[in-house]
């Protein structure tokens, strides 16, 4: 039985292999890959002008975030969680894996991040739009929000800013829904998406591939149970705080283990998990 099922992967491997390498080969040198550059553009750019479009949004998501240790071993680890957006400020959104269960709310005004696990909350004003709200999360507070370039009213722009090739890989299926797969190159990652074919071209799986990390590790996130405007369940956005809840400053909740993307028993060396 052992040596019938070497063989069996022996052949499995071989076969994915001679695949691979037709897939690689066709698409280097497909001209009809390189014809459907602006075709892929103009999927992406309606993808992005039909979700900012939308008044309310809500799905739920599978994320990946792969890491590679010091030994050269790729690690993935699995979170899922939900978002509900209204334009033009307010939002909710939830991230729960092994090891962290946080809970993100913005009204307009003041930002609320709490840690369920820990019991923990801090709160700053930031006024202003979710636009604003994302790239003070990025860039400020390092907390970015799940897929949060796909959620901006600018999204097209920002998606391509760095862009140096462009690839219509045709059609997918994601979670049972006919995909319209697009791949996009820039000098420090490689990114893919997945849009849903029809009236309704939401973004159904988002991936980043780093090229500056030994691995190339990616990020991924997977939307499901997508709901737009009036299919979206009626939020206050306020925010309550759970019984005996502590509230710490941002710089004290930033410290704290298992807040974060990353476990407390990873420790990040010389930009390499």
């Amino acid at each position: 039985m052992t040596s019938i099922s070497r063989k069996f992967r022996e052949l499995v491997v071989a076969g994915l292999s001679a695949l691979m390498l037709t897939l690689v080969a066709g698409i280097t040198t497909s001209p009809s890959a390189v014809a459907g550059e602006e075709e892929a553009k103009a999927l992406l750019k309606a993808m992005t002008d039909y979700m900012a479009q939308q008044r309310a949004i809500s799905f739920d998501f599978d994320a990946i975030l792969e890491v590679v240790t010091k030994d050269k071993q790729k690690l993935a680890l699995a979170s899922s969680g939900t978002v509900i957006l209204n334009r033009p400020d307010k939002i909710r959104a939830s991230r729960s894996g092994g090891f962290a269960d946080i809970e993100t709310v913005f009204d307009g005004n003041t930002l609320t991040v709490l840690g369920k696990n820990a019991n923990v909350y801090t709160q700053v004003e930031i006024p202003g739009s979710i636009d604003h709200l994302v790239d003070e999360l990025k860039d400020k507070y390092n907390r970015p929000l799940p897929a949060a370039d796909l959620l901006l009213t600018n999204a097209y722009d920002e998606l391509m800013a760095n862009v140096v090739d462009v690839k219509d890989l045709g059609i997918g299926v994601i979670g049972g829904t006919e995909c319209d797969h697009l791949a996009f190159r820039e000098k420090e990652v490689d990114w893919q998406i997945w849009i849903a074919q029809g009236d309704r071209p939401y973004p159904c799986r988002y991936t980043i591939t780093s090229k500056l990390i030994t691995g190339d590790p990616q990020y991924s996130v997977q939307v499901r149970d997508w709901k737009t405007n009036d299919e979206v369940a009626a939020d206050s956005f306020s925010f309550e705080a759970p019984a005996g809840a502590k509230q710490v400053d941002i710089a004290d909740l930033k410290k704290m283990k298992d807040m974060g993307e990353l476990p407390s028993n990873f420790v990040v060396i010389g930009g390499e998990e």
